[in-house]
């Protein structure tokens, strides 16, 4: 009996300590990887027009919400109109606002990014604000023939910017944010590779198109960097951002073996869609960033990228290759 009593006694020792270490960890995370911020910045934005790729879901349809309520006029670029319509309406019985449309948007294809840009410069009188938001996880090609990775995270946003910067400029201070991720540290550009492939990796095995994921997100810091050297002297600023680690449909394209993995580790650990929107939000929104223009953010603050994130060469050579790649050289 006294046998018995002392190993029930050890046993709930190691219990409660299980369950200490548990909490710490849990605790630990929350208050470093998946910290929680809130964007305080308040610019006016009546009568901005606001240009948001991927408004349909996740933190872009939590980003257009933010700056509905505020009273932007806000354009979504998607691919899919019956989930942005469904978006909008949700986006006008919240905000009361009837200044959200539609324009259809696929970064998979280039043609459809000049169209999509040639229409905004027809019909829109300003565009004060571009958020390049939208991206993927997944594996395959663009309708040009890239690597759907860098196609859509970056190719197909660089060439949007491009196209928008004229009009970007008549505005009297605009910005343009591209949602990268902390991912860009594992990120590398092979320039070889990627001439000859048209693409950042090869192999379709998770591990590979990950790796393809981290030097997409590479990129866009790479393009804001370049990007904002060019953009000195007038009346633009930009600023990339890592958006915390969200629950969205960005990996919808992953196994379903993965999704088994992952689902449990998301609902417990990851920002909500409106949390993950802070970020970017507070670049768009937050007076006084003028001054930082090319800086990489998270939580609602400017934050140091990875080193070879500040490759001037790097960023200039992804730049002159981007152009070509778009036929804008």
């Amino acid at each position: 009996m006294v046998h018995l009593l002392k190993v029930c006694e050890e046993t709930m020792l190691q219990f409660v300590l299980l369950v200490s270490v548990v909490a710490g960890v849990y605790l630990l995370l929350n208050k470093t990887l998946f910290r929680r911020s809130r964007c305080r910045g308040n610019l006016p934005m009546a009568g901005k027009t606001v240009v948001i790729t991927g408004g349909n879901g996740g933190i872009g349809k939590a980003t257009a919400l933010g700056l509905a309520r505020r009273g932007a006029r806000v354009i979504m670029g998607c691919r899919n109109q019956s989930t942005a319509d469904a978006a909008i309406l949700e986006i006008q019985q919240e905000t009361g606002s009837t200044d959200v449309v539609y324009r259809r948007l696929d970064l998979a294809s280039l043609t459809s990014v000049r169209d999509f840009a040639e229409n905004l410069l027809k019909t829109e009188p300003r565009i004060d604000l571009l958020i390049n938001n939208a991206g993927l996880v997944g594996d395959g090609r663009t309708e040009d023939g890239f690597g759907i990775q860098f196609g859509v995270n970056h190719l197909g946003h660089f060439m949007l910017t491009v196209l928008l910067l004229d009009k970007l400029k008549e505005s009297p201070a605009a910005r343009v944010i591209t949602v990268s991720s902390m991912a860009h540290r594992w990120g590398n550009v092979d320039f070889q590779v990627l001439s000859q492939t048209r693409d950042l990796g090869t192999g379709s095995y998770s591990w590979q198109f990950f790796a393809a994921y981290c030097n997409s997100k590479l990129c866009n810091v790479l393009f804001t960097r370049e990007l904002s050297r060019r953009l000195r002297g007038t009346s633009v600023s930009c600023f990339c951002l890592h958006p915390g680690v969200i629950r969205t449909e960005l990996a919808r394209n992953i196994s379903l073996w993965q999704k088994v993995i992952v689902e449990p580790i998301s609902r417990l650990f990851f920002l909500s869609p409106e949390e993950g929107a802070q970020t970017t939000l507070h670049c768009a929104l937050q007076e006084g960033l003028e001054e930082l223009s090319g800086s990489y953010f998270c939580c609602c603050g400017e934050q140091e990228p990875a080193p070879h994130a500040k490759d001037d060469k790097a960023a200039l050579r992804l730049w002159e290759e981007s152009e070509r790649f778009c036929g804008l050289a």
